[in-house]
């Protein structure tokens, strides 16, 4: 182990202290408070540890915050970041935003997605800065926005500053991961004849047509992805139905039903093949359904994201795990979407490594409290390697 020792008591009433502010995603569920909360105690914390703050709006009432440790030169900096929004708090057990201890684990909306990892960055740098460390170049603590709807907090830091590679503390269980997957949010809708129930040979059932898509979804998820060659980490694409509306009345052909998809992405797919993929769907139900007439809009894409066990900043983080905790860390890959993509289209390489916990966006969440602490001293050992 390496001589560092990470303030546990510290490091606790950060992550306490965090999860006790109500940072949920005004855009998952409106009337929330979003990160402004969070991120002036967060700006509190950087200026008491002596960092340089920026603090960057990405939206009314919701900032990001830099806070910058200046290195000794100019040179390769390093990006430490995590995100400081949450899901929603409906349905939760008990005080979503208690922050109780019991056996081990800190409980608390975002406590393990994801402030037990931005506690687990500060706790590091903490522990750098008691024991006299300086940097030879720059770092960066970076907390941002809106990653659980669209991550425009992520997409801002990343003009505003370019480091040289990045640490992304979102909750592995203490697996270093290296890929995880992408997203696409896709409306199909298909149109039809509105008529009295009782002209058939008048009306158009959009709903019907609409089971037609149906059966191409199950025909992608049944047949055509299954046979498809999985990723090493991330197994294979999927599709599933999201919601359903239509219809005008139980006396009338519906005029149109619309269909909201997501699609899990491979890192090599993008939102177009996706298209692409639904437009020779539909042309193939035209073939057999000449009625048949649909429309796809992507809503969304997200790219997918993976990087070489082989790249420095992998093998940095690699070296530090076996030097603080003595053993060979598991690779993995995640099925989420994580902002490790927007990194990577702004040229960032980004390795994955957080604490584990359970509850991620369930009734009730919590994170380990010895993994953060372990997070936080192979943290460190990455800055002073890096």
């Amino acid at each position: 182990m390496n001589s560092l020792q990470i303030n546990q008591e510290k490091t606790t009433r950060y992550l306490q202290e965090m999860v006790k502010i109500n940072s949920v995603n005004p855009d998952l569920y409106p009337g929330a408070p979003g990160e402004a909360e969070v991120v002036a105690w967060l700006a509190d914390t950087c200026d008491a540890l002596g960092l340089e703050l920026d603090i960057q709006d990405t939206a009314p009432g919701r900032p990001n915050l830099i806070a910058k440790w200046r290195g000794l030169r100019p040179g390769k900096s390093l990006l430490l970041t995590g995100h400081t929004d949450t899901v929603s708090v409906e349905n939760m057990h008990g005080n979503p935003f208690s922050g109780n201890v019991m056996g081990g684990r800190l409980y608390g909306r975002g406590s393990m997605d994801m402030k037990g990892g931005i506690a687990a960055i500060l706790g590091a740098v903490d522990a750098l800065i008691e024991d006299g460390f300086q940097p030879l170049n720059d770092v960066y603590l970076g907390f941002v926005t809106d990653e659980e709807y669209a991550s425009i907090g992520m997409e801002a830091l990343v003009k505003r500053i370019q480091p040289a590679a990045a640490i992304l503390t979102e909750p592995t269980g203490m697996d270093i991961c290296i890929a995880h997957k992408g997203f696409a949010w896709l409306t199909v809708t298909t149109s039809g004849e509105a008529a009295h129930g009782s002209l058939y040979d008048t009306g158009i059932d959009a709903i019907r047509m609409m089971g037609l898509v149906l059966g191409e979804l199950q025909r992608l998820e049944r047949e055509v992805y299954p046979a498809d060659p999985p990723h090493e980490l991330l197994g294979r694409s999927s599709v599933h139905a999201s919601t359903i509306t239509g219809g005008l009345g139980l006396s009338t052909y519906p005029d149109h039903c619309i269909l909201r998809l997501e699609h899990r992405l491979l890192p090599h797919e993008t939102g177009r093949m996706i298209v692409a993929e639904w437009e020779q769907a539909f042309d193939r139900i035209r073939k057999e359904e000449p009625a048949f007439d649909a429309i796809v809009d992507l809503d969304l894409w997200r790219p997918g994201y993976d990087i070489s066990r082989q790249a420095p900043i992998v093998r940095t983080l690699h070296e530090a795990y076996v030097k603080i905790l003595e053993a060979e860390p598991n690779y993995s890959g995640m099925r989420a979407w994580l902002d490790s993509a927007v990194l990577d289209v702004a040229g960032i390489p980004t390795v994955i490594f957080g604490p584990g916990g359970k509850g991620m966006h369930a009734a009730e969440e919590y994170v380990e409290l010895a993994d953060v602490f372990k997070c936080a001293a192979v943290i460190a050992e990455a800055i002073q390697q890096w």
